[in-house]
């Protein structure tokens, strides 16, 4: 995907105050704001390659704080409902808040549910072994399409969860067809029902591109651009991106939404695949009516792309945004704190999981807090903060692996062990020369 277009924009800021004092809005109005909740970006500043030893936090045994602060927004933990099917009402959504989940992303919204028109079966696995076995499920493909509940019902619920969960973090999942006044009414809608942030549906891969919506808007930057622009004109809380993992360049896209005034981006979004033959009918998977589509592949068999594309991400914006508070969500097959923890160490702030609920439960948070508090432990972390990014300074280019394997071969080579011939035998150093060909 090539990047034509110019990059100008000015991405919106900031800077953050006391609560109670006047702060300018992210949109470029002056207003009151409760503690940090809205017009703030946080920070994506991650450590150094110096400023990690292995340990972090005060060397005490203080209890792990998994507490995160992102774009304004405060979380109890790094732990987010991804968009989809766990988010896909108030019941579902307020299960994801009394379980602990630090926030929720609603299923993705437009003006218009009547055009969403889903079918089923629309999911299908992929397990360990041969085809129709019944080992491990590693991978799951998805041909759902975005809410197909009214406009007005998915509105009327996310106010009753910020009426009854004021204090915690709702997150509304947009997507609209290639009309500027549709976007426009749809975040002025959205936002009126008091949710803390929008995620911006640029990625999803079946279905909704046919009506030039998702993945046909992420990408495309020209057309990225341009709806980014549209967005942030309207929007007053804060946007993260999401992001298809379907490109050449997973850069490219993300640079233009933080470009064009995005508060944080959010990857990735389900792989575009081909789930698989039924070997006795000759069928594809999933199949509906005897036919099927391409969908989206999900679950812990992406998890290696998933934290790939995180990468190049986080190296992108440490590079070129450096600390001006812009955020990153991993999202991929994660389904215990390991996941999670990995894309933590890759830079991202917060971790959403979609998936992982639809086949483990609205308890799985439980076990990735857990195990997110056993790993802090282990290395003396108290915070996310204490060890977030701290992978990233070890990713670099095949030609600096070569090179710094080369200095090591050379360096191993110049510390020789023992001495090669009686020659080499001194008077000044031959208690040391004895002890150098002593192995215990």
């Amino acid at each position: 995907m090539a990047l034509s277009m110019s990059l100008s924009y000015a991405a919106g800021g900031g800077v953050c105050l006391p609560s109670g004092e006047s702060q300018p809005c992210r949109r470029g109005r002056v207003q009151i704001l409760p503690p940090l909740r809205r017009g703030y970006r946080g920070s994506f500043a991650v450590r150094g390659e110096s400023g990690f030893g292995g340990l972090g936090g005060d060397g005490g045994n203080v209890e792990p704080d998994l507490s995160v602060r992102v774009n304004g927004l405060q979380m109890p933990n790094p732990f987010v409902i991804g968009s989809g099917p766990p988010g896909t009402n108030y019941t579902v959504m307020k299960r994801a808040f009394d379980e602990g989940w630090g926030a929720v992303i609603s299923k993705t919204v437009s003006l218009e549910a009547s055009k969403v028109v889903n079918v089923t079966p629309r999911y299908a696995r992929l397990r360990v072994g041969s085809n129709g076995t019944k080992g491990e499920i590693i991978g799951w493909e998805n041909i759902e399409l975005i809410s197909d509940r009214p406009l007005e019902t998915m509105l009327s619920e996310f106010k009753r969860l910020k009426e009854e969960y004021p204090d915690r973090i709702l997150i509304a999942s947009i997507m609209e067809e290639y009309n500027k006044s549709a976007w426009q009414e749809l975040i002025e809608r959205v936002e009126e029902t008091g949710v803390d942030a929008l995620e911006i549906n640029f990625s999803c891969p079946h279905g909704m591109p046919e009506r030039r919506m998702g993945a046909a808007v992420g990408q495309d930057c020209a057309l990225l651009e341009e709806v980014c622009g549209w967005i942030n004109e309207k929007a007053t809380v804060p946007v993260w991106a999401k992001m298809t993992p379907n490109v050449t360049d997973i850069t490219q896209p993300a640079r233009v939404a933080l470009k064009t005034g995005c508060e944080g981006v959010a990857a990735i979004n389900t792989i575009m695949s081909v789930m698989g033959i039924n070997l006795e009918t000759l069928r594809p998977e999933p199949c509906v009516e005897g036919y099927s589509t391409p969908g989206g592949y999900s679950s812990k068999a992406v998890h290696p792309i998933a934290l790939g594309k995180v990468m190049q991400i986080a190296k992108m914006m440490q590079s070129e945004f450096g600390d001006k508070g812009y955020s990153l969500s991993g999202i991929g097959g994660v389904e215990t704190g390991s996941d999670a923890v990995e894309f933590l160490l890759l830079g991202a702030n917060t971790v959403q999981v979609c998936t992982g609920v639809m086949m483990h439960g609205y308890g799985l948070v439980r076990k990735l807090r857990d195990e997110l508090k056993d790993f802090m432990r282990k290395h003396n972390f108290s915070s996310i903060e204490d060890f977030r990014g701290a992978s990233l300074p070890y990713f670099t280019t095949h030609t600096d692996l070569v090179r710094r394997q080369r200095e090591a071969i050379e360096q191993r080579k110049a510390i020789k062990k023992g001495l090669q011939s009686d020659k080499e035998w001194t008077g000044d150093g031959f208690v040391k020369e004895t002890e150098s060909m002593v192995s215990n």
